[in-house]
């Protein structure tokens, strides 16, 4: 394993995922940062050690921008290459360690929202340390101001919050620069276009654009009643209607298509069979849980597979309009959602819907990183910190290559991903781990929930 100390990567072939091009050149690398970039037949400095990068091509490390990470699997991200993660809903408390952790470990840095914000009766059951169920704006505000105040990064709200709730939501982290975002997949009375109205900026799984062409439809509703919906056909027309007016609040979606591809395809899965996926069978990461669910299976496909064309669609759509659509995977929600290995096949199925290879590589690089505010990530420029992908192969040329890991840098640090996969910790210390967490937000805020 190179320190991460000050070297050059030399003679790659750059994906400028800023400018939409690449080139031969070389990145000199000091300390966790990208100090410069030289262009080939430049000199390089004599001085400095050198590491020979012929025939690889070197991109961003990647982002998915929506997952729920987890100590247990983090490392399977980066091995990944995902050095970066967007996590909407969780408890900061529960993941202090992947928060706090300098810029050079081996797991992703992670971009978090706390607990979620939901209606009655919670579609994850009361108030936890994961959500805060309420009808009450003002308990919505008081939640937001405690989140602001422990870090959180953003504010979630989720299926079954009312009107009151999500505008008293918004308001209340517009006096913190905080962005509020949305999971409306089970809304059974707010539409996108009604959360968009309100000022929600974030669509998670493109969700509650079904509900604003269809009002009165949601997953668990009577479907026969909806069975004049062509589902394999949408409404092409309705949907570009819908999504020019999104585009006027400037909203922005994260379509986690792989999520229902998933789930839609079962059970002729996608499954890459590499070192991260051998690593999640090995150490039973998931896996065990994934069988479980196998069991749901049709009542997911009749419930969201049945969404699938319809949420490709409206992804084409807003993106050929010109609006913001990034790369994320909901890992490990419903059906085989990889670790990091997922964001590959999101990837691949932005190009299947027509987005070009660079294209796809940006709404899992610089466009995410961007659409966060996230200035000093997602792109290989000068004093960025340094996040690297080497890859065998050209993911301009395929954008399956993206799998194709040779190494992968982490502020600076260069990796394999045997390297980093051999730390896995084991199930016992996580769930040890998760006690001790439980055992503090109980004598924290257990109290104050039930109060209120």
């Amino acid at each position: 394993m190179a320190e991460a100390n000050h070297y050059i990567v030399k003679n790659g072939t750059i994906i400028d995922v800023e400018n939409g091009g690449s080139f031969l050149g070389s990145i000199e690398i000091e300390g966790t940062k990208i100090k410069r970039i030289y262009r080939a037949g430049e000199s390089l400095p004599e001085s400095i050690r050198t590491i020979d990068a012929t025939g690889t091509y070197l991109m961003p490390g990647l982002i998915d921008m929506h997952c729920h990470i987890q100590e247990r699997f983090a490392l399977h991200f980066l091995a990944s290459g995902v050095t970066t993660v967007r996590n909407p809903a969780s408890n900061v408390f529960m993941i202090e360690d992947l928060l706090d952790a300098p810029l050079d470990a081996p797991t992703p840095r992670v971009f978090t929202a706390d607990r979620m914000i939901d209606g009655e009766p919670g579609l994850w059951g009361p108030t936890s340390f994961g959500n805060l169920v309420t009808e009450d704006p003002e308990k919505a505000r008081q939640e937001v101001r405690r989140q602001a105040a422990v870090g959180a990064n953003f504010i979630k709200v989720y299926g079954l919050a009312n009107k009151e709730v999500i505008q008293a939501t918004v308001e209340e982290a517009r006096k913190f620069d905080l962005e509020v975002a949305c999971d409306l997949i089970h809304s059974q009375n707010v539409s996108a276009l009604d959360a968009a109205k309100l000022g929600v900026t974030w669509f998670e799984h493109a969700s509650g654009f079904v509900q604003a062409i269809y009002p009165g439809w949601y997953p668990s509703a009577d479907q026969g009643e909806w069975s004049h919906i062509d589902w394999e056909q949408p409404d092409e027309e309705k949907i570009r209607d819908l999504c020019e007016q999104m585009l006027q609040y400037n909203v922005k979606l994260c379509p986690t298509l792989v999520l229902i591809d998933q789930t839609n395809q079962y059970p002729d899965i996608w499954h890459p069979h590499n070192v991260v996926t051998n690593s999640l069978e090995e150490h039973d990461i998931l896996m065990s849980h994934w069988s479980t669910m196998e069991e749901h299976a049709e009542l997911m496909k009749q419930q969201l597979g049945q969404q699938h064309t319809f949420t490709k669609m409206v992804a084409r759509t807003y993106f050929d309009l010109g609006g913001t659509v990034v790369a994320g995977t909901d890992t490990p929600a419903l059906l085989y959602t990889f670790p990091g290995m997922a964001l590959h096949r999101e990837l691949e199925l932005f190009h299947e819907i027509g987005m070009t290879e660079m294209e796809a590589l940006q709404s899992a690089t610089i466009h995410a990183a961007r659409s966060v505010k996230l200035e000093n990530i997602g792109a290989i420029k000068e004093w960025y910190i340094a996040d690297l992908l080497v890859l065998n192969e050209n993911p301009l040329e395929a954008i399956q290559h993206t799998k194709s890991i040779h190494r992968i840098m982490k502020g600076g640090k260069m990796y394999t991903q045997e390297e980093i996969l051999q730390h896995v910790p084991s199930k016992e210390a996580v769930e040890k781990k998760m006690t001790e967490f439980q055992e503090r937000w109980n004598a924290k805020m257990g109290q104050v929930d039930r109060v209120d």
